[in-house]
């Protein structure tokens, strides 16, 4: 086994840089992939910011991503809610909450929803019998998955009227694949009336989703738009956290999580999907305040990754998926010794991101009962297995 070293690890976070199929070393003492990357996303923020407030202006339904998470309206009147989250974050955090980098080259970013205030979970009834437009159906729809449910109006107090629109709800539930089309027409608008269909183009997708392709100074990048209701100060009933007799995080930070809720994302036909973003943040921002190294060894994992293991623009596993893994592997090693050993670490990540990808499971850290590789490509998984395992053969080879 060839072996490496914590200062070849520090070498290859900061100089390696792929083009290609080729690894180039370059000797500046910075992050180029990081320094790229968010030149990339700051470009797109600043697009869709504009095209999200043209499209508020002409349907008040939906916002500017400048309104979305701890700066919605569904919190301006929570001030205490406002400074926690940002004491928590102060530096921490690069982009709009809104903005999830899952590749360099791949964004997801929420769109907030407005008028839709005052949640409460309540038991809903079971089936559907409805389709798309709106006509009755014999047998039911699906049932939605673990990670996804139903949407009724009745589960806030005093929705907005424009929401009882047939052009997004259907027998009080607010349907994700409507709403979807409402705001994609006016996305095309708001393309045209800010002039930039020279930057901005959508692409064609299956199903219920808006993906556009943006142009930026350094390459062009995928962003997948996702119309968003955002929760604040409550918690899903199937997101059973944090779990018993578990020491990572502390009762005081998970207590300090939860209230920062959850969102619903229109990502499917009829089911809205659970989504923890502001949780996730809030996890990842403070994981290393005992001076540990794991958001270290997770970039480490995210760039050999890139590099090695799945590359390419529509991988497999994203950095979702390693910021997940990493979740579960600080709540099995929850004290500072086991993170003071950058070496170790990293290796302690990679096995269990190989045993993750070899047995196609991952659980979600929310709702545990999801696997978020249920869906993946296996024959892609399969592969990546079998790099990540040549890897700890021979890691030296990599990491010099």
């Amino acid at each position: 086994m060839t072996d490496f070293t914590e200062e070849g690890l520090d070498n290859y976070l900061q100089n390696q840089w792929t083009v290609g199929s080729n690894t180039v070393a370059y000797s500046a003492q910075v992050d180029l992939r990081h320094r790229l990357v968010s030149n990339m996303v700051e470009e797109v923020q600043k697009i869709i910011k504009e095209l999200t407030m043209e499209v508020s202006i002409k349907d008040g339904r939906f916002q500017s991503i400048s309104n979305s998470s701890i700066y919605s309206d569904a919190i301006k009147d929570q001030p205490a809610l406002v400074a926690k989250w940002a004491t928590l974050l102060r530096g921490k955090i690069a982009f709009n909450p809104a903005i999830q980098v899952l590749t360099p080259t791949l964004l997801l970013i929420s769109v907030p929803i407005r008028g839709l205030m005052g949640y409460k979970e309540r038991r809903t009834r079971q089936w559907r019998y409805y389709t798309l437009s709106g006509s009755r159906l014999l047998s039911p729809v699906r049932e939605p998955e673990k990670l996804h449910q139903w949407l009724e109006l009745e589960s806030f107090l005093n929705p907005a009227q424009e929401w009882h629109d047939k052009h997004v709800a259907i027998e009080g539930d607010i349907v994700p694949a409507k709403v979807v089309n409402v705001f994609k027409e006016q996305l095309k608008a708001a393309i045209k009336a800010c002039n930039l269909t020279s930057k901005v183009s959508i692409m064609e997708t299956v199903g219920s989703v808006v993906r556009v392709a943006v142009d930026t100074t350094e390459a062009q990048v995928e962003v997948e738009l996702v119309p968003t209701v955002e929760m604040m100060n409550c918690w899903p009933k199937k997101a059973r956290w944090p779990r018993l007799l578990k020491r990572w995080p502390s009762t005081e930070r998970a207590r300090c999580i939860k209230s920062f809720g959850f969102n619903l994302m229109a990502t499917s036909n009829y089911h809205w999907l659970l989504s923890f973003s502001r949780a996730e943040q809030v996890l990842l921002g403070s994981i290393d305040e005992d001076g540990g190294c794991r958001r270290k060894s997770y970039r480490i994992i995210r760039q050999l990754k890139e590099d090695e293991w799945c590359p390419g623009s529509k991988p497999v596993i994203t950095a979702y998926h390693l910021q997940t893994l990493l979740f579960w592997t600080c709540e099995k090693y929850p004290c500072t010794k086991d993170w003071k050993n950058l070496k170790e670490s990293v290796l302690r990540l990679t096995k269990k991101l190989h045993k993750c990808v070899s047995q196609r499971y991952l659980r979600h850290f929310f709702v545990r009962s999801h696997n978020l590789l249920k869906y993946t490509n296996t024959n892609e998984l399969d592969d990546m297995a079998k790099k990540i395992c040549d890897f700890l053969d021979t890691p030296g080879v990599y990491i010099h």
